[in-house]
């Protein structure tokens, strides 16, 4: 990552005070495009390249929980919708949890 101030990697990545303020301080949705506050948390797998316990997830805002459900689920890769709050305090400390970045969804 180059930069032409003094920000370092570790402030952007933090989203402390001082650092890339282009970067949401909160999760955001993974629709393309959506910048709304995630709400929800779609876990998911692909059966062809996680093991069955594997976990990936995408963040949902209220109005694309439904479309990227359905993205997911017409592929057999949807496992569990879960809101955010409580994915978050289920999964604590553990790493994987969904309190900063998600995949973003490509188009097909």
């Amino acid at each position: 990552m180059t930069r032409s101030d003094s920000t370092s990697v570790e402030d952007v990545i933090l989203n402390v005070p001082g650092s890339d303020q282009s970067l949401p301080s909160s999760p955001v949705c993974s629709a393309k495009g959506c910048r709304a506050d995630a709400v929800w948390v779609l876990a998911w797998n692909n059966p062809k390249l996680h093991t069955p316990e594997r976990r990936k997830t995408w963040l949902a805002c209220e109005e694309h929980r439904d479309h990227l459900s359905k993205f997911l689920g017409v592929r057999g890769f949807l496992k569990d919708v879960v809101l955010l709050t409580e994915w978050q305090s289920e999964s604590g400390s553990e790493s994987g949890s969904a309190s900063g970045s998600a995949e973003r969804p490509t188009d097909e």
